[in-house]
């Protein structure tokens, strides 16, 4: 579906001046700096986007800053952190944070995963609220979109996802839909992030919400995610796919060494795949290490154009108990 930025602004009864004034600075990076030399007449500012899980929210964060910088899995609370990607225009730097999506939290990691949302949407500029356009809005999609009055500081966007799997009749029944969800929207936009497709007009819209001010980071820096963490993310994606029932929520991924070898070809990694139980550990080693291999080779294939040499990697996996209810272990982990 491709439309101009005008027919994508929905709805045309309300104009964007109903939205609250917009709010100077914003405290969600610890540290961050203002870059010299950026133009004091542009805008910077943090963006995240909340919806039922599966809605697109990491593949729409990595389309926005050009590279795979969040994993992806089809499934729920595959994202554990807030990550950020951050996204350079001339006019501006957008902070995309991605989250975990909010949820009824069964264990004390869920609920600390709520309550690392519930955090970053206190302090982000603009908050984006996703549903895919292949899927009617339902009760979950509602509640998200009452909860968001909890967060009067952040602009709000309404985005239709999945557009590219969806008829014009979909697309066009969705933005109904999600319009009369809130009355408060800046802007109600269509868009694919598989293809780029009104892409470009979320950028504009959200660039001009943000507070004036600039940029936060370099110009050359697209994450402030550490080697470890993207790697271990990236193994932890390899060893979801395929896996079902409570598995997925029982895998973490931590790493002991990333050391480059003296020839400068070759980069040696160590990492642990953790799980909960004996058995859980029996499925991700598979029939005589079958699966493992298979882990470690997908892992190998995104890690090495990320690091920029060949892999050695090394996988063991381990058993810690309950991890998931465990303050200790969870602190170990880095929850």
């Amino acid at each position: 579906m491709s439309e101009n930025p005008e027919s994508a602004r929905i709805p045309e009864a309300r104009e964007p001046s109903a939205v609250p004034e917009l709010v100077e600075g914003s405290e969600l990076v610890e540290g961050s700096e203002v870059v010299e030399g950026s133009s004091p007449h542009t805008r910077s500012g943090f963006v995240t986007f909340v919806g039922r899980p599966n809605v697109g929210k990491s593949t729409l964060m990595n389309a926005l800053v050009g590279e795979k910088v969040a994993i992806t899995s089809d499934k729920p609370q595959t994202t554990r952190r807030a990550i950020r990607g951050i996204l350079n225009r001339p006019s501006g730097q957008l902070v995309v944070v991605d989250t975990p999506g909010l949820h009824k939290p069964r264990t004390l990691l869920g609920q600390r995963l709520n309550d690392l949302v519930e955090q970053v949407l206190g302090d982000v500029d603009v908050i984006g609220f996703c549903v895919p356009a292949t899927e009617k809005v339902g009760p979950g999609d509602r509640r998200i979109a009452e909860s968001l009055t909890g967060y009067p500081r952040a602009k709000k966007v309404a985005i239709v996802t999945k557009t590219d799997a969806a008829t014009r009749e979909q697309i066009t029944e969705r933005l109904i839909e999600v319009d009369s969800l809130r009355e408060d929207w800046a802007a109600v936009i269509p868009l694919s992030a598989l293809t780029r497709d009104q892409l470009d007009v979320l950028t504009d819209e959200l660039l001009t919400l943000m507070p004036e001010g600039p940029a936060l980071y370099p110009e050359d820096v697209v994450t402030d995610e550490s080697l470890e963490d993207r790697v271990a993310e990236i193994i932890r994606e390899a060893a979801l796919e395929g896996v079902r029932d409570e598995l997925p929520h029982s895998i973490a991924v931590t790493i002991d060494d990333i050391e480059e070898r003296d020839t400068g070809s070759m980069t040696d990694i160590y990492a642990n795949i953790i799980v909960e139980r004996d058995s859980q550990k029996a499925i991700i080693i598979g029939r005589k290490g079958s699966r493992l291999r298979d882990v470690g080779a997908k892992a190998r294939a995104q890690i090495e154009p990320l690091i920029g040499t060949k892999v050695f990697l090394k996988l063991h996996v381990r058993v810690a108990k309950e991890w998931q209810r465990d303050p200790k272990q969870l602190g170990r982990l880095g929850f």
